[in-house]
């Protein structure tokens, strides 16, 4: 079984900066993280990869420096790691990143599983697996939390709602998110971290992975952040004086001019 899991590197840091003319967060001198959400979906696919056999590659879009991450992918289990880093791809709105990230898909050609976290913290839109999905023409599951059988092309997993989960079959290639409570990622083993040292981990490019440029980085967004801008908040108290039915009659006063009541 060959699975693919999309990791993405994210702000270690809640004080970001946005470039004022592409309003795009400022990743320069900022520390880095994989996100969260991705690590399960990383473990989730090392413990198919145990229970069925098979292969794990994990596939970021970002800049070099995210090599490193993908090198902590292979210290807890992942057999490869590809980076898609081109500077056509900078500014990509989640559609954009869902195109790339199906176009290498596509390249690694043996793949029946993909495994995406069911969302990023930097976005928290929660699209790019299910537009993968569309991209890739095969089925999508959000929200899985329990693998429970895969067999004869055919997966079945527990999706997690509100009041409890739903048993969902689905054929073979599919695309999937999953949530924090599918399980616990491990940590890296010392023959991990040695095999991910020595790794080679290959940079492909647009030109690598057939990209048409115009559907990728901004040009191919189809959202565009028109503005982003840091809300001012002020706060501003009011002692009341007088009795407590003084007080009150005030209050009351002061809610209807701000037309509260």
């Amino acid at each position: 079984m060959n699975i693919v899991v999309c990791l993405k590197q994210v702000p270690g840091t809640t004080e970001v900066k946005i470039d004022p003319k592409t309003n795009t967060l400022i990743r320069q001198g900022i520390k880095n993280i994989v996100n969260p959400f991705d690590t399960y979906a990383l473990e989730e696919g090392v413990r198919l990869k145990e229970r069925f056999t098979g292969k794990v590659t994990a596939l970021s879009m970002g800049p070099p420096q995210a090599i490193e991450m993908l090198r902590d992918a292979i210290s807890v289990g992942a057999d490869d790691a590809i980076l898609l880093s081109d500077v056509a791809f900078a500014g990509s709105d989640t559609w954009a990143t869902a195109y790339t990230l199906g176009k290498a898909v596509e390249k690694i050609k043996t793949c029946d599983l993909v495994i995406c976290g069911r969302q990023t913290i930097d976005g928290d839109t929660g699209q790019v697996g299910p537009e993968l999905a569309e991209m890739l023409g095969v089925p999508f599951i959000s929200y899985v939390s329990k693998v429970e059988e895969i067999s004869s092309g055919v997966m079945c997993v527990h999706r997690m709602v509100e009041d409890g989960y739903e048993t969902i079959e689905a054929t073979l290639p599919a695309v999937i998110t999953v949530v924090k409570e599918i399980n616990t990622p491990r940590l890296p083993s010392l023959r991990g971290m040695t095999r991910a040292k020595s790794a080679q981990i290959p940079t492909w490019t647009a030109q690598d992975i057939g990209i048409e440029k115009e559907k990728a980085g901004l040009a191919g967004s189809a959202t565009q952040v028109v503005k982003v801008f840091f809300p001012q908040r002020t706060h501003h108290a009011e002692m009341l004086k007088g009795d407590p039915e003084t007080q009150v009659s005030a209050l009351i006063e002061k809610l209807r001019e701000a037309k509260l009541v």
